[in-house]
C-alpha cells in the first residue's frame, strides 16, 4: 500500500475483531512508514456468522459453509476501509435476504426443489461478506464508496449455489443505482472484489460485462505490465487487466477486483500494482509472486471538483447509522 499510497483503500480478506485492533495495528504500521490513514471502518459482516442450519446441502451443520458467508469464525476474511478523508454514516446492506432481492436466482436441487431447503433460503443473506455504502467527505464534497467482496463462483455443485450468489451480489449494486434500496449520492465509486471476470473463469462473465457497460459508471480498465507478462494460454480477456494471479487453468489469472467511478467523475489515471519481471517493485511480490496473496492492488486516480454551495456533514463518524434492507 505504501507503493501506491492511495487516499482511500478498501481491503478484502481482512479479519475483523470486535475492537478493530488488527485494523488499528495495520494503520499504525503504515503511519510509521509515512502513510497515514486516520479514518477507518470495519464491521463484522456475514463471513463466519453462524446460522445453525445446513446451508450447503451436505447434511451437516456448524461447518464454515453453513455460516452466512464462508468462515470458521465471525468476521473471517472481511472488509475494511482506510482513509485520509472522513468517513460518515455507513449504510449496511449486508442483511438483505437473498430470496427477497427482486430477480434473484436461487439454487435448486435436480428435482427443482429449493437448495438446500426452504428453511435455509428463508434466512440466507445475499452478501457473503458485506455490502456497504460509505460516504467519504473530500474537501466538503461527498463521494460514496460502494464496497463489497463476493463469494468465488466455485466450490459448489451442479446447483451452482456460489455462482448464482456471486452474480446476484453484483446485481445488488444495480438495484442501489436504480434507487430500489439504500441511498447513494450522485458521485460514487463501486469498489471491491466481484470474483467475476468479464471474459474468463467459471463465473457469469456476461453479467460482469453487462455491469461494466452500464452508462452510469466508468470502467477505467486498470492495467499492468506484470499481468500482461503472466498471460495464461488460451486466455480470452486482456491479461494486462488481470488483478489476481492464480495457477494456469485453475482458474488462471483473472480480472476480479474493480474500482468503478460514477460517470460524472474525472478519471486521471488507473493501474494494477503488478510490476513487470524486471521492474524495481517486483521484489515486493516475493519470489513466487504471492507474498501478499494472489490478488493485486487496483488503483484509480480521480479529479474531484467541489460542487458550489455543497458542504457535507462535518465531524462525521463512520458508525453504521441505519440498516436499509427493504426494496422499494
Amino acid at each position: 500500500m505504501t507503493e501506491v499510497s492511495a487516499d482511500i483503500v478498501v481491503l478484502t480478506a481482512m479479519d475483523w475483531d470486535s475492537g478493530n485492533a488488527a485494523l488499528a495495528a495495520l494503520a499504525e504500521t503504515l503511519r510509521e512508514t509515512g502513510v497515514d490513514y486516520p479514518y477507518r471502518f470495519a464491521g463484522p459482516g456475514n463471513s463466519g456468522l453462524e446460522t445453525g442450519l445446513d446451508l450447503d446441502g451436505n447434511g451437516r451443520t456448524g461447518e464454515p459453509r453453513d455460516a452466512q458467508g464462508f468462515g470458521w469464525f465471525t468476521g473471517q476474511a472481511g472488509l475494511a476501509i482506510l482513509s485520509r478523508f472522513p468517513l460518515c454514516g455507513v449504510q449496511d446492506l449486508s442483511h438483505v435476504i437473498w430470496a427477497q432481492m427482486p430477480g434473484a436466482t436461487l439454487p435448486r436441487w435436480p428435482d427443482g426443489s429449493a437448495f438446500p431447503s426452504e428453511q435455509a433460503q428463508e434466512v440466507q443473506r445475499l452478501s457473503s461478506t458485506s455490502h456497504w455504502i460509505v460516504p467519504a467527505v473530500i474537501d466538503g464534497t461527498r463521494v460514496d464508496l460502494l464496497a463489497w467482496s463476493a463469494t468465488p463462483p466455485v466450490f459448489d455443485g451442479p446447483e451452482d449455489r456460489n455462482g448464482l450468489r456471486a452474480r446476484d451480489e453484483l446485481r445488488l449494486w444495480r438495484h442501489v443505482l436504480d434507487d430500489r434500496i439504500g441511498a447513494v449520492s450522485e458521485r460514487f465509486v463501486i469498489i471491491g472484489n466481484s470474483n467475476l471476470d468479464p471474459s474468463d473463469g467459471d463465473g457469469d462473465s456476461a453479467a460482469m460485462q453487462a455491469f461494466l457497460d452500464d452508462p452510469r459508471i466508468i470502467d477505467p480498465r486498470p492495467a499492468s505490465v506484470g499481468g500482461a507478462q503472466a498471460a495464461d494460454p488460451e486466455q480470452r480477456g486482456d491479461p494486462a487487466l488481470d488483478t489476481a494471479d492464480w495457477p494456469d487453468g485453475a482458474p488462471g489469472n483473472l480480472r476480479v477486483s474493480y474500482v468503478l467511478p460514477s460517470a460524472n467523475l474525472d478519471v486521471a489515471g488507473a493501474g494494477v500494482f503488478w510490476p513487470g519481471q524486471d521492474a524495481p517493485g517486483r521484489a515486493l511480490l516475493g519470489e513466487d509472486g504471492l507474498a501478499a496473496g494472489p490478488h493485486r492492488m487496483v488503483w484509480v486516480d480521480l479529479r474531484l471538483e467541489h460542487a458550489a454551495g455543497e458542504n457535507f456533514v462535518e465531524g462525521c463518524r463512520p458508525e453504521i447509522r441505519e440498516q436499509l434492507v427493504e426494496f422499494r
